[in-house]
């Protein structure tokens, strides 16, 4: 593996970590912790029940995000179905960016959503054999190798 091969490797890992790592850690908590259904009365339902979104909407959001962001946070750790856990979690990002923005229109994105999207931009918008330490790339040397 020359230099600049190495070099990208390492950076992809470590972004992919970070990122994996924001979204599984808290999903962690969501999840096991706070629970979907409390997830979603304490930062959904409630903070929403007075907008024009639907009750059940925001009951369906509100439970779907935790899992959402612990199954994204899990596939971007491992570096597996790369596309699939990005799209997870950049989904979560599209949502609460509307929410959000529905509660206070002019909303700093820069403390939550922002770090965040320009880690899922950055590992969508690069070649993905770039993450040489990801089970996609093993499982695809494997396949080729034997």
């Amino acid at each position: 593996m020359n230099d600049t091969v190495r070099r990208r490797a390492w950076g992809m890992l470590f972004a992919r970590l970070v990122l994996g790592l924001m979204f599984f850690q808290g999903a962690l908590w969501r999840v096991f912790d706070l629970g979907p259904v409390e997830h979603a009365r304490r930062f959904f339902v409630d903070p929403y029940a007075d907008s024009f979104l639907p009750q059940w909407s925001l009951w369906m959001a509100g439970t779907a995000v935790p899992f959402a962001e612990l199954v994204g946070g899990a596939l971007i750790l491992l570096g597996l179905w790369r596309l699939l856990g990005l799209g997870l979690v950049g989904g979560v990002l599209v949502m609460v960016t509307f929410g959000h923005l529905v509660a206070e229109p002019i909303f700093a994105f820069d403390a939550h959503v922002m770090p965040r999207l320009m880690l899922v931009v950055f590992l969508l918008i690069t070649p993905s054999d770039w993450d040489r330490f990801s089970v996609d790339e093993w499982l695809e040397r494997r396949e080729v190798g034997g």
